[in-house]
């Protein structure tokens, strides 16, 4: 059981990879800015978590369905995982917000300013 939450992690990811995918918003529309968007933000994160730890702040909870694998001291590798699911997530989240604003701007009535006054 020790592998639980990684699969359910990778299971995740590859949910946002298939959504990605489908509707063309984060990776499949720029690569090279998305890989070092998401590699800026799991690194921010991670810089975070280290100083938590360091700061005695944050701790590694037990549980059997972690693998137990540390990548730092109470920093496990499931971690890693959960925080680059968490900037995928994001910015597949806002890329389809985006696009959905677009769609609904672009369907307003000719002549209706977007904020909807009338002249």
């Amino acid at each position: 059981m020790g592998f639980v939450y990684l699969a359910a992690l990778l299971v995740s990811l590859l949910g946002m990879v298939v959504l990605d995918r489908r509707f063309t918003l984060f990776f499949w529309r720029d690569v090279p800015r998305a890989a070092v968007t998401l590699l800026v933000g799991v690194g921010f994160f991670l810089i975070w978590d280290i100083v938590g730890i360091d700061l005695g702040i944050f701790f590694r909870g037990e549980t059997s369905f972690m693998t137990g694998v540390l990548v730092a001291p109470e920093l496990p590798l499931e971690e890693v995982f959960f925080l680059t699911l968490l900037c995928y997530l994001t910015m597949n989240l806002l890329a389809g917000t985006r696009i959905l604003a677009a769609t609904v701007l672009d369907r307003r009535a000719p002549g209706v300013p977007a904020d909807g006054a009338r002249s």
